[in-house]
């Protein structure tokens, strides 16, 4: 979840009033306005409900969640589903956990993007992104204690094309990654609390 848009470039009446880049700009601003505004209004709770299917093989259900003061329902509920390849013991159904978190990068950066963008009045042309990480399953083995289970570092380039000066594409890009919800939780952490109910 990214608007990247700030109030300062919605009040200034400098930013495009109408569609742009696949972007509804008029609800956009109208969003932001109603966020900035209404207390309590920028508090969301995402959720996703997951059930094992046999092996390393999981399927994932998204589809309400909680925002702007109140409950929301989705046109339809998604479904993902995530296995490890063969190599890793699993039926290569799917793509692994850690590769959904590669997609969540730079599906964030890129609506980021796609936002500011049309904010600022530019029309983009393309815009597309190679992201990859390294890992040492070593850890998440349990083969080593020194190693850690996630990744070591993650890489991603991306490469933007539009009406505007490299520069101005170059700052769209760094204020997708200022405000990216995701950049923030993977390179700021983030509690996570596991609950556990045994049935039976």
């Amino acid at each position: 979840m990214n608007a990247h848009v700030t109030t300062a470039e919605v009040k200034s009446g400098r930013a495009p009033r109408v569609p742009m880049n696949g972007v509804d700009v008029p609800t956009l601003f109208a969003t932001v306005n109603f966020v900035a505004d209404t207390p309590g209004a920028s508090s969301f709770r995402f959720r996703a409900e997951n059930r094992w299917i046999a092996g390393t093989r999981s399927r994932t259900t998204i589809s309400g969640f909680y925002g702007a003061g109140g409950e929301q329902a989705r046109d339809k509920t998604f479904v993902a589903e995530g296995d490890h390849p063969t190599l890793l013991v699993g039926a290569d159904n799917a793509p692994t956990p850690v590769e959904f978190l590669l997609h969540a990068l730079a599906s964030c950066l890129t609506a980021g993007i796609g936002n500011i963008a049309a904010a600022r009045g530019v029309t983009l042309t393309s815009v597309t992104s190679e992201v990859e990480g390294n890992i040492d399953i070593a850890g998440l083995l349990g083969l080593s204690d020194e190693v850690r289970n996630g990744y070591q570092d993650i890489r991603i380039n991306l490469e933007i094309e539009g009406d505007a000066p490299a520069e101005k594409l170059a700052e769209i890009v760094e204020q997708s990654k200022a405000r990216s919800a995701v950049f923030d939780v993977l390179t700021n952490g983030v509690p996570v609390y596991v609950g556990v109910k045994v049935v039976g």
